[in-house]
């Protein structure tokens, strides 16, 4: 059977040889359990959908790596020297605790803005910090509308419906299909149909944990968003205290952390699957050792307590694991 969207420039058929092919039946019940809209794609191949593949909705925090990424283009295009360059030397008036801020700091939850902590120095998920970094790769690097920027570099993967921008918060919008060509070029470490579009390096370097396992939670204190920048949608430190030893660049690893030490972030996923993780149910996971992808938007996916092998998220990518069948772990 033909699939019902395009994967880059040219339709990839699901059928799969017989011991590649993936467990109808399993996927048919991991896309009940979500419920939502989702796909999952092996090798380059989507081999199930559900829901409407074209709607277009905002994927909340999942959208956190797409910035990153983005910040790997102007790497790439030479408008910063470093991912640890400066964030005062776009022209913000920090404050001099955050003086010494960097991207990177922006990119990993620990720029401390509108924190009591130093930069580098505390772990808080943090949406007035990531408010601060989507204006300063849009408005202060790249100088063009989030929609222009966004579509232009992200343009060789073929997007059908186009990736959309609030006017106020800058939160992106983006259908499945398109969705999963963004998880497929994360997979693919930057390369796009046999072509490098993004160094591979990149992904070496920055698509792994960037947090220290023991890196504090951040000091109680209210909000000081000095420079009247507003939030991307939630608080300076809410969602989640876990992120130490399993935080990177927006993504989510599964390795442990300082608040689970003895147990991996996914216990029945193979090591090296990561995730974008947002709010409302939309989420992706990336397995590159079973060159697997499943992600659904407005989805089932339960509360995101790393370790717990009980929890929805670790169930679901078991059952995709199951329908996969063997392979490696």
């Amino acid at each position: 059977m033909d699939i019902s969207y395009r994967i880059g420039r040219r339709a990839f058929l699901t059928t799969l040889t017989a011991a590649a092919k993936p467990r109808g039946e399993a996927l048919d019940l991991l896309g009940r359990n979500l419920g939502g809209r989702g796909a999952v794609l092996v090798d380059g191949r989507t081999v199930h959908t559900w829901g409407d593949q074209a709607e277009v909705s905002d994927w909340l925090s999942s959208a956190k790596p797409v910035l990153s990424t983005l910040l790997f283009f102007a790497l790439s295009e030479r408008k910063i020297k470093s991912i640890d360059a400066l964030v005062a030397d776009q022209g913000w008036p920090l404050v001099e605790k955050d003086r010494t801020m960097t991207l990177h700091h922006l990119a990993n939850m620990t720029s401390a803005y509108a924190r009591p902590d130093l930069p580098g120095s505390a772990w808080a998920y943090n949406d007035f910090g990531i408010n601060l970094y989507q204006k300063t790769l849009f408005d202060r690097i790249f100088r063009q509308d989030p929609e222009e920027a966004a579509n232009t570099r992200f343009a060789p993967l073929g997007l059908q419906d186009g990736l959309k921008f609030r006017a106020t918060n800058r939160r992106m919008s983006a259908s499945v299909r398109d969705f999963a060509r963004i998880a497929q070029f994360w997979l693919a470490r930057g390369k796009w149909q046999g072509k490098q579009i993004l160094p591979r390096q990149f992904f070496s370097d920055y698509c792994r944990a960037q947090t220290p396992a023991d890196l504090p939670h951040t000091l109680k204190a209210e909000t000081n968003d000095y420079l009247k920048l507003g939030s991307y949608g939630g608080g300076s430190d809410h969602f989640t205290e876990y992120g130490a030893g399993v935080y990177g660049c927006n993504w989510w690893f599964n390795g442990t952390g300082r608040l689970h030490p003895h147990a991996i972030t996914w216990p029945g996923a193979p090591r090296d699957t990561f995730m974008s993780i947002g709010a409302g149910g939309n989420c992706a996971v990336m397995i590159p050792s079973r060159k697997a992808i499943l992600l659904a938007a407005r989805a089932n996916w339960g509360k995101h307590t790393p370790g717990d092998a009980t929890a929805p998220t670790n169930q679901h990518i078991a059952l995709l694991i199951e329908a996969l069948g063997k392979g490696k772990r």
